[in-house]
């Protein structure tokens, strides 16, 4: 091997690909197994060292979105049902049923979506999903960041790529951009958007923490006696007192598979731009400083966390939102409210408005309007088109929606139908719609409207 090859080894891989994946989150998962199962020669491009996104290094390790709120079904078939399944037969996840007196305590704060979600082990499933794409043949690559990419005649003809072996180019013949941020898109000039149309702000992110050794029947019991569901009587004593300090006014926290183990989902870090490298890491030094503040706050006047440890702090932001593309159709709030039906519906999914104000942390404006939603909301593959580009598709959180849309489609389990339509199209780009939506039944998606069991 010559001095050069040593150096930099990836300009002796000469590979091709049929499709090439930047983000190995839930909806890149998805996109990179449809493609390899679909007989597509795929990569899959990851900056950090781990699959899983959010629900891993996030530490969000609880898929939402993907069952009825009642737990009567799935909304999601496909790789999120399978995922969903396998991972609880192997024992590092649950598929949690409501509880028939009192609070869940995998919803404790009175949203039956919580209680529908997935809670899962987010080491087993880093694994798990590292299996579940070699096993599909996918190749990857980690701790790689993508830097460009190239086009001609409204085409990405290849991405520019750097790792620990320096900067180098990969083609393909498809490209799907499950970054969360756009990156791609923006990189191949796709026109898009960034928060509330007024001022560009975004929904506030939040520093993921879990612990263990926490009492659940002293929790519970205090929970279900008080009606403290987001112990909010009791952050308002404390905010009097001066000693709740922080600026939203709800604790969260939902169980996790194993006995005394939770995840918070508390802190709300307001004026954070995903898109800004100073503010993301002024955003995890002010998240890791709230998560020993909070926790001994938790430890001193929260039932049941006198003696909960610190199990993991997250090594991603939890971003909820920065770039959406400008695509070929736009989801709005008014289609979501009316039912409106599409021939080009590849999944849905069940979840509630959930994007906070960027000010407010604690306040959710369509909810707090009173603004109705439909238990099902369609996921139209136009969506995830960007325009432009041809040979591009975006699934996940950058999809093209009405502001407010994102906070019930961003969850992950949509995330996961959007992907693995992605992955599907981009191994057959000749298909047609009706191909399309006919090859994702056969693999067991959902896409003429999910079933309540009996």
């Amino acid at each position: 091997m010559t001095p050069e090859e040593q150096t930099n080894p990836t300009r002796n891989w000469n590979k091709s690909y049929d499709v090439i994946v930047a983000g190995g989150g839930p909806a890149g998962v998805a996109s990179a197994i449809a493609a390899a199962e679909s007989g597509a020669k795929t990569l899959l491009v990851e900056a950090t060292g781990e699959l899983g996104g959010t629900g891993t290094g996030g530490g969000v390790s609880h898929w939402l979105g993907g069952r009825f709120a009642d737990c009567s079904g799935f909304v999601v078939g496909g790789l999120f049902r399978r995922f969903a399944e396998t991972a609880t037969a192997e024992g590092f996840a649950l598929l949690p049923q409501p509880e028939r007196q009192g609070y869940s305590p995998f919803g404790w704060d009175g949203n039956p979506h919580l209680t529908a979600g997935v809670p899962f082990d987010r080491w087993r499933m880093s694994e798990f999903l590292d299996r579940q794409c070699l096993d599909a043949g996918v190749d990857l690559l980690f701790f790689t960041r993508l830097i460009g990419c190239t086009t001609r005649e409204g085409k990405i003809t290849s991405v520019t790529l750097h790792n620990k072996s320096g900067l180098f180019d990969l083609a393909a013949a498809q490209f799907i951009d499950a970054t969360g941020d756009a990156d791609l898109a923006v990189a191949a000039g796709v026109p898009f958007r960034v928060g509330r149309d007024s001022d560009h702000r975004t929904a506030p992110a939040t520093l993921e923490f879990q612990v263990e050794g926490v009492d659940e029947a002293a929790l519970s019991g205090y929970i279900n006696e008080h009606h403290a569901n987001r112990m909010l009587e009791e952050i308002r004593r404390l905010s009097a007192q001066g000693i709740w300090k922080f600026p939203y006014d709800r604790f969260i926290c939902v169980r996790m598979p194993e006995e005394g183990v939770f995840l918070v989902n508390t802190s709300r870090l307001t004026g954070v731009d995903a898109l800004d490298g100073r503010s993301v890491s002024d955003a995890m030094v002010r998240g890791r400083r709230e998560t020993f503040e909070l926790l001994a706050l938790m430890r001193e006047h929260f039932p049941g966390f006198r003696n909960a440890k610190l199990r993991f702090i997250a090594t991603l932001p939890g971003i909820r939102e920065s770039r959406r593309i400008d695509g070929a159709f736009t989801l709005t709030v008014g289609d979501l409210r009316e039912g409106t039906a599409f021939d080009d519906t590849i999944g849905f999914c069940c979840y509630g408005w959930d994007l906070p104000d960027p000010n407010r942390p604690s306040y959710q404006p369509m909810t707090e309007q009173n603004i109705a939603i439909r238990d099902l909301i369609p996921l139209p593959f136009r969506i995830m088109q960007p325009q432009k580009i041809t040979n591009l598709l975006c699934p996940g959180r950058a999809v093209s929606v009405e502001r407010d849309v994102l906070g019930p489609v961003r969850v992950m389990a949509s995330c996961m139908a959007m992907g693995e339509a992605a992955g599907v199209a981009a191994a057959h780009p000749e298909f047609s719609m009706e191909a399309l939506r006919g090859e994702l039944r056969r693999r067991g998606g959902i896409v003429d409207g999910p079933k309540r069991r009996v």
